[in-house]
């Protein structure tokens, strides 16, 4: 598989976008970071301001190691800022901040594909991990069960990365209106938070283009789309 001119064939889209996304977000986030907003707030405390006025309780906000490893734990109800975020006035620190405020929004109001993607956590933690050490060995065997067996699991984590795109573009949208409802940026300056938003979700778009990809790739050397039909012939 790893010599296997079609894996190199379908892989290179899926890292040539993640490499891009990955550049158009830290250097966004670099340009906006050096872009105070008028209102003065941290990030902390725009995320404390969003979730009490959208009436969320119980959901606690600290700080966190990294650099833009920003998160919304739902399990713990704990909303952790990067220490860029958490203490940062700028532009940048408020559209993250806002961002997982949303994911902490749609907990609380159960939002639809927040609920699904949750249920998929583990599936697709397995399947991202042992389908597709099952699915490559069983082409390397030309085993057509345990190669079926890879491609079942692995399609849990190629769904979990599908269902996060609009889970994460909802939460973008949530961040962006309440940043300009609640008054923590005007207007104008909202383009500046919704430029390091979108730069964000290009990443999620790479993952769920990699996982497709890697998915198709299965797909077709086990003779299942468009591919040889070698494990049906073995």
């Amino acid at each position: 598989m790893f010599f296997d001119p079609l894996w190199f064939l379908l892989s290179v889209p899926g890292l040539a976008l993640s490499l891009w996304a990955q550049l158009r977000v830290k250097s966004t986030f670099a340009r906006y970071s050096q872009v105070p907003a008028r209102s003065g707030m941290t990030g902390a405390e725009a995320a404390r301001e969003l979730i009490r006025r959208r009436g969320v309780q119980g959901v606690r906000i600290e700080e966190t190691g990294g650099t833009l490893s920003d998160h919304y734990d739902p399990f713990h109800r704990v909303l952790r800022l990067s220490q860029d975020v958490y203490h940062g006035r700028s532009l940048a620190a408020l559209g993250v901040a806002a961002h997982e405020a949303g994911h902490a929004i749609q907990h609380a109001h159960a939002y639809g594909p927040l609920k699904f993607r949750s249920l998929l956590v583990k599936p697709a933690n397995l399947g991202s991990n042992l389908g597709v050490i099952l699915a490559g060995i069983g082409l390397a065997m030309q085993a057509a069960s345990l190669t079926m067996v890879g491609i079942v699991l692995f399609s849990a984590a190629v769904l979990f990365t599908l269902v996060t795109l609009p889970v994460e573009f909802d939460a973008s949208r949530r961040a962006v209106v309440a940043l300009r409802e609640l008054g923590i940026v005007s207007q104008q300056e909202s383009s500046g938070a919704k430029a390091v938003l979108d730069a964000a979700a290009l990443t999620y778009v790479a993952a769920a283009l990699t996982a497709v990809l890697q998915l198709l790739y299965f797909l077709m050397r086990a003779g299942l789309f468009g591919g040889d039909r070698r494990e049906s012939e073995s």
